[in-house]
């Protein structure tokens, strides 16, 4: 019998997969939703982090953003 998981495939490089764990390694174990890491640059996610890992990377973006001053 086959079990099936429903889940989001995430493709990024390895920096942005670091800050995927690292989001998913402080949650309460209950909380945790990386299903499977697959290799270095893709894991696989339960689909309702989705969102939240979207956020977090724009807003990891924009503090690593140079603004040039004025």
């Amino acid at each position: 019998m086959v079990n099936a998981i429903k889940g989001v495939f995430i493709s990024c490089d390895i920096p942005m997969a670091q800050l995927i764990v690292n989001m998913n390694n402080s949650m309460p174990s209950s909380q945790k939703f990386i299903i499977h890491v697959l290799d270095s640059t893709h894991l696989f996610v339960q689909p309702h982090v989705e969102k939240m890992i979207r956020s977090a990377i724009a807003e990891f973006r924009n503090q690593n953003s140079y603004e040039k001053p004025t």
